[in-house]
């Protein structure tokens, strides 16, 4: 069966995050009110699996060997049968 993934990758409250610090700035230098931003990847991976556990299983491996680094990151991930 087809699965479609979709991972968010950030980094963990306890890291700074430039990106997000530099956005945010330049949000505020345009007069918006904004407290803090945080940049986040999303990963949007199809993939084939037997079952939905299964599927599970994978995107977490997947997430643990190269999508996200547990040192730094934090992730989520959702998982929709794909058409």
């Amino acid at each position: 069966m087809r699965y479609r993934a979709s991972v968010e990758v950030r980094l963990k409250q306890s890291h700074s995050d430039p990106e997000g610090e530099t956005t945010a700035k330049s949000l505020r230098d345009l007069r918006y009110a904004v407290e803090e931003v945080r940049v986040v990847k999303v990963f949007e991976i199809v993939f084939e699996a037997d079952s939905r556990h299964e599927a599970g299983a994978l995107v977490d491996e997947m997430c643990q060997r190269l999508l996200a680094n547990p040192v730094k990151d934090d992730y989520q991930y959702d998982i929709v049968e794909a058409e």
